[in-house]
């Protein structure tokens, strides 16, 4: 039974009030029932021409009683979030290291239809087909340390085939995987871009280390950091790196289909607002942007004590991780962390709890990428060892 205290009584409240207004009736009936003898309510004896007024007056306040009860009553709003309909299984096993490197790995990306992995060195990038576990392109250009790699998402372009590297000679590049060259080279910055994301706000939009470039073209300069920017993330990172593809697998019959069903995720998923920016930094803080209303930031977010490595959105856009080098399952509901042990951790967001440790790097893991359809994951680290590992 539930009830609540009102002004020092108690009231039933919801289911409890039945009973309540069924005690209520009876109790009228049986006061009634007295009068109607002329007895004494509260000896039990026999009186004569009594007045009705205090029976009356009884049973006025147990009805006035009952109308409090119901009136005092609450409804209680429960704020609740959807979750996945699917289910990711954590990643438990190496199924595959991938030959070739003899050098760090400093950064790995998925292609939205996970076919293809891009995996950056020092000034070269490797794009490595999934089914076969070999390289099919390697191209270089950049003259110090490549830092970062973002697909172009496909409701931009359908099917997938250029992606941005970034470095830290300043440089941002455009590549062609079926050109097998550079298209386009974005200069301007003053030091090494540490980060870069592809938007897919409007214009085909890149975001480098808090600038936000159009075809090539400065448009907006993002200031607020005290010191150097690690890392971005996007409310729509999940949808722009999947596009059309998902935990499903389906296989489109048309590049238009694909192109279209990627833009209805990407709308369905911003909303009717613009993207939402995070970025984290050097001077321990988050800043929260929205690029395409203002160069201010909305929010300044701070409690990290030392340097902010990275920062992810959740695929649901409900969720910031801050931390060292991580990422999101495809439903939202695992994080996956790499780490200077040389080990990655799975982790259960509801629980809190490590799910699952991932030994098989002799070194630090620098990057880790979770696949579209959430069955792989790949690593990589200062051993130069990229690894694939799977449920």
């Amino acid at each position: 039974m539930v009830a609540m205290k009102e002004g020092g009584k108690i009231f039933p409240s919801g289911v409890a009030a039945d009973s309540y207004k069924k005690a209520v009736d009876s109790a009228i009936m049986k006061l009634s029932s007295l009068e109607a003898n002329h007895v004494d309510v509260e000896s039990g004896v026999e009186i004569h021409d009594s007045p009705k007024m205090p029976i009356d007056l009884a049973i006025d306040f147990i009805l006035h009683d009952f109308e409090m009860a119901v009136s005092v009553e609450k409804v209680l709003s429960i704020v609740y979030q959807p979750q996945a309909v699917f289910r990711i299984r954590p990643v438990n096993r190496c199924s595959a290291t991938i030959a070739g490197h003899k050098e760090p790995v400093l950064s790995v990306a998925f292609s939205p239809d996970g076919r293809h992995l891009a995996s950056a060195l020092e000034i070269s990038v490797f794009v490595c087909g999934i089914l076969i576990l070999k390289h099919c392109l390697h191209v270089e250009g950049h003259k110090q340390w490549i830092t970062a790699i973002s697909w172009e998402p496909v409701h931009l372009n359908a099917p997938c085939r250029r992606f941005v590297s970034a470095s830290e000679d300043q440089d941002a590049r455009i590549w062609d995987v079926s050109l097998r060259k550079c298209v386009i080279c974005l200069t301007g910055h003053k030091g090494g871009i540490t980060c870069v994301k592809w938007g897919g706000d409007g214009l085909q939009r890149l975001y480098h280390q808090s600038r936000e470039t159009s075809q090539g073209k400065l448009i907006r300069e993002l200031k607020g950091h005290g010191n150097r920017v690690n890392s971005m993330t996007l409310s729509t990172d999940y949808v722009l790196r999947t596009g059309a593809f998902d935990h499903t697998g389906k296989i489109y019959s048309s590049r238009e289909e694909m192109k279209k069903v990627a833009l209805e995720r990407y709308n369905k998923m911003k909303g009717n607002g613009p993207e939402r920016l995070v970025s984290g930094s050097d001077d321990s803080t988050l800043f929260l942007w929205e690029p395409a209303i203002s160069e201010h930031h909305r929010t300044h977010m701070t409690g990290h004590q030392k340097t902010v490595n990275h920062v992810y959105f959740s695929p649901d856009g409900q969720w910031v991780a801050s931390a060292s080098f991580d990422g999101w399952s495809a439903d939202s509901r695992l994080l996956l962390s790499g780490s200077e042990d040389s080990t990655l951790k799975v982790w259960d967001i509801r629980t809190r709890k490590l799910k699952q440790d991932l030994p098989g790097h002799a070194d630090v893991v620098y990057t880790i990428d979770w696949s579209p359809d959430g069955d792989k994951v790949a690593s990589g680290g200062k051993d130069g060892a990229l690894k694939l590992w799977m449920g």
